[in-house]
């Protein structure tokens, strides 16, 4: 249930952070699970054209940014590390050139083992890329094979060294749990193995089965809900010893390392999104009051690279929208907000939410520490849409 639609604020807020979502869609093979926008690479990548592209979308958009620079950049997909170091340095420069960095600016690069070698790795960090995040999924070479991945273990554990030998030194690692017939053991051998390499992250995820894969047409036989159960709460523990906090429901973190891209996104903060299939959304002020439109660009990529196509769809976000928008990604995370930053990115005043928050905090789903800061509590992370509900 929407509500009331009041006036914006009289303030005029600070407008968000700004990030940049580069989107890559072409992988060697499309994994069985995999739902998103990838498909599978032509023999000679168009690498030079799609790069053309690239920036031609990205000076599309230049209109609704008002000159901030960029905070972070995210190079996702698709298989990023398909393209050469010196196309990913092209991209940069034209990102750098039309919009500028921050001082601190965080550019990660997603590559999968089995797509890079020590000098690609050298050629990324070259080009700018300053953490990285490696598609592993599993060192089970059996689960590896069940989920359609191109790498064994040992290509896995290579790649990581190859990457920190030539200097990364912000790493993420990717996996998942609850595979096709995985074992309690194995899931957390998967991430003690992951511990022993000392990332600075670890991003840690339940397999679930999505519409329009593979898995969904043929459905793979998953631990029942009890030793998901189990796998879930030993892995948070072993992480926990480690060292790695949890900050969102499938990101952990050693102090300090937390993703600055992903928190932009979870703060409801504004980003680029260039691309076939990127979305992005942007805060503007428009007749003296702020608005917010999402932008969302051709799917495919013989439609992205089209000249005759137009690649770019506009949509405002109305008014009674904005606050389920802002909830279904803040609430992700474990430090919650405060009602200065609903107002702040939204341009409403709290009265838009203030029923749902009596409500979540009178089922015990939500609670406020003494600094106002409204936290979701352990009930209300583990029914995350129960308490997002309220808000709708």
């Amino acid at each position: 249930m929407s509500q009331p639609v009041t006036p914006p604020l009289t303030e005029k807020p600070t407008l968000p952070p700004l990030s940049l979502y580069v989107h890559i869609p072409w992988c060697v093979k499309k994994c069985p699970y995999c739902d998103f926008n990838s498909h599978a690479a032509p023999q000679a990548l168009p690498e030079e054209d799609y790069l053309k592209k690239l920036e031609q979308d990205l000076l599309a958009d230049l209109a609704l940014i008002e000159k901030r620079p960029l905070q972070s950049i995210f190079f996702g997909g698709g298989t990023p590390s398909l393209f050469s170091g010196s196309g990913i340095a092209a991209i940069l420069n034209a990102a750098e050139r039309h919009l500028g960095f921050a001082d601190t600016i965080e550019i990660t690069l997603e590559a999968n083992p089995g797509t890079t070698e020590q000098q690609k790795f050298a050629d990324f960090r070259a080009a700018g890329i300053n953490r990285l995040s490696m598609g592993i999924q599993s060192f089970n070479d059996n689960h590896l094979k069940k989920l359609g991945r191109i790498h064994s273990s040992k290509d896995a554990m290579q790649a990581i060294k190859q990457a920190q030998r030539v200097g990364f030194d912000n790493l993420n690692l990717d996996f998942m749990h609850g595979l096709p017939e995985q074992s309690c053991a194995e899931a957390l051998q998967d991430l003690e193995t992951a511990i022993a390499f000392e990332p600075q992250h670890i991003s840690w995820y339940q397999l679930t089965i999505e519409p329009n894969t593979e898995f969904y047409k043929h459905p793979p036989s998953l631990p029942n809900e009890d030793a998901r159960w189990d796998i879930f709460t030993r892995g948070q523990a072993l992480l926990a010893e480690a060292g790695f906090q949890q900050y969102e429901v499938s990101a952990y973190a050693q102090t300090g390392k937390a993703s600055r891209h992903n928190l932009n996104y979870w703060r409801f903060g504004d980003y680029l999104g260039i691309g076939a299939g990127a979305h992005g959304k942007l805060s503007h002020w428009h007749a003296g009051k702020l608005a917010i439109t999402r932008t969302r660009k051709t799917r495919l990529p013989r439609d992205y690279l089209n000249p005759e196509n137009q690649c770019r769809i506009s949509t405002p976000v109305n008014t009674d929208e904005l606050p389920s928008e802002f909830l279904m990604n803040v609430l992700r995370l474990n430090e919650g907000f405060r009602i200065a930053d609903f107002e702040s990115v939204t341009g409403l005043p709290a009265n838009h939410i203030q029923t749902g928050l009596e409500q979540a905090k009178q089922r015990g789903l939500l609670t406020e520490d003494s600094n106002q800061q409204l936290i979701p509590t352990e009930q209300g992370r583990l029914f995350l849409d129960d308490l997002i509900a309220l808000f709708i």
